[in-house]
């Protein structure tokens, strides 16, 4: 019972050197954050750069696009893969080459453009100047092969235009090659056939950007056809031609 008062009384004295100094006691104050001693107007900077911006293209990268594709289900073309292959090549591109969709070697490469047809597109780019390495960007339609190497569906390359259309914001391309019927109907809107389509410029808006896109033969036809061969070149000069207008130390 001595205890219990001892104790009540201590809290009594505790609560009445609260109420008289109207604080805690020295032990019992929460611990101050420290103060900045920037000026009040580089808080504010401060603040304001590192909050976080509602735009997605303020803060997306071509890592962020090509994660999100290794992961992508958004269609069934997901289901057979064995690697995605979101595309490679020069950050900062002149050129932007689209195709259609990956084989059977891109498919467990994860890469695009690596089979016989790859091996041609390189040639045929390099002998105008441009290389996967140093100034040029290799994508497609879709990401994930198609079974059987059929052409992809609208629906798949639906699905997996987004991801084209960030990873073109992204890199900003002067000019596209778009190779293959496939790919050059659907990134133009247009039914016209490559021999159609092939030989011109044409104007592609994607959001408030214009990038004028060459379509021409995929490399693939070309070795099925020799025949194809000189409009195939005959397409590669005239990119080169406007890369020089673009660009005059251009193969230099």
């Amino acid at each position: 019972m001595s205890d219990q008062k001892d104790a009540l009384v201590s809290f009594l004295n505790l609560a009445a050197d609260y109420l008289k100094d109207g604080h805690a006691r020295p032990h019992e104050l929460p611990v101050k954050e420290e103060k900045s001693s920037l000026p009040l107007a580089y808080m504010i900077e401060e603040a304001e750069t590192s909050a976080p911006s509602d735009s997605w293209e303020s803060k997306d990268s071509l890592e962020l696009v090509a994660g999100e594709i290794a992961a992508c289900k958004a269609c069934l073309l997901s289901e057979k893969r064995t690697l995605a292959v979101p595309g490679e090549g020069a950050d900062q591109p002149l050129v932007m080459v689209i195709g259609e969709g990956p084989g059977a070697d891109e498919d467990r490469a994860g890469r695009p453009f690596v089979g016989r047809a790859g091996q041609l597109l390189d040639k045929m780019l390099l002998s105008i100047g441009l290389s996967r390495n140093k100034n040029c960007f290799i994508a497609n339609m879709v990401k994930c092969r198609p079974p059987g190497n059929r052409d992809p569906a609208h629906d798949e390359m639906a699905a997996c235009f987004p991801y084209l259309e960030r990873q073109i914001l992204l890199l900003k391309p002067a000019l596209v090659l778009c190779v293959g019927r496939v790919a050059a109907q659907y990134l133009l809107k247009t039914n016209q056939g490559i021999n159609a389509l092939r030989g011109n410029f044409i104007d592609l808006e994607i959001g408030e950007t214009v990038i004028p896109v060459l379509p021409t033969f995929h490399p693939s036809a070309v070795l099925r056809d020799e025949s194809l061969k000189r409009p195939a070149w005959e397409d590669l000069k005239l990119l080169k031609s406007r890369l020089v207008v673009l660009f005059p130390d251009f193969g230099e």
